[in-house]
């Protein structure tokens, strides 16, 4: 479904990516893993279309998205929730979820979109006229994935879902993702939770000071030494 190929990104001088190759098959998750640093958030921003590559090729089911303005991309039916959750926190619960279908893609099927949200976070639906900002962090991320569903995508990339939230929440998250890829949805997802987040994917990327160093599948991920002694500290 997603094909990056040998991509350069810039931040002025800085180069943040260096040839970054990956492939997102239909229906999977794949995991992104690495440290602080390392060019995750860069490698997400420049397929939502928020960087615009020096090099290389980025295909969406097959169309040559790379360079694409963010909301072309959106449109075409790729979706990202942020690292930090990013819910305008002024506007109310349904006010955010109504954020997420103003792209063309989503318009005609808001209300249908927006009861599936509601039913996948009942929560939301109860605080659906309390300002974002007032909730807690997993219910702020219950925000932000929702509103990124309203928009109807087909891949979403998950930017540190589990970023400052409390175990028992994190799990709750994880088991959204693992849920919505069993109903068809394409992950990407980057977390620091690199043992869980192998766990669930069927394949995986590591990435280091912006080069992809490793990819495999999770099982053979979890399982290689160097993999185990730099983020698992085993």
């Amino acid at each position: 479904m997603l094909f990056v190929h040998d991509i350069d990104v810039f931040h002025g001088d800085a180069q943040a990516l260096d040839k970054v190759s990956l492939e997102v098959p239909e229906r999977s998750i794949v995991a992104i893993v690495g440290a602080n640093g390392a060019g995750k958030t860069s490698l997400i921003r420049t397929i939502a279309g928020m960087h615009r590559p020096a090099a290389g090729i980025i295909r969406f089911k097959d169309r040559d998205i790379t360079g694409l303005p963010s909301h072309e991309v959106c449109d075409l039916g790729i979706g990202q929730v942020a690292e930090g959750r990013q819910v305008f926190p002024s506007l109310s619960v349904a006010e955010n979820l109504a954020m997420g279908a103003m792209i063309p893609r989503a318009r005609r099927h808001k209300a249908r979109n927006l009861e599936r949200v509601y039913a996948m976070f009942p929560r939301l639906l109860e605080r659906s006229g309390q300002a974002a900002g007032t909730l807690s962090g997993g219910e702020q991320q219950m925000v932000a994935i929702g509103r990124c569903l309203m928009g109807e995508p087909e891949l979403v990339m998950f930017d540190e879902p589990s970023l400052g939230l409390a175990p028992t929440v994190v799990q709750d998250v994880l088991r959204t993702i693992r849920d919505l890829a069993e109903g068809g949805l394409t992950c990407v997802l980057v977390e620091q939770n690199v043992a869980v987040s192998l766990k669930l994917a069927s394949r995986g990327y590591v990435l280091e000071n912006g080069r992809m160093t490793l990819s495999g599948t999770g099982t053979e991920l979890l399982a290689d030494d160097g993999v185990r002694k730099a983020y698992l500290g085993m």
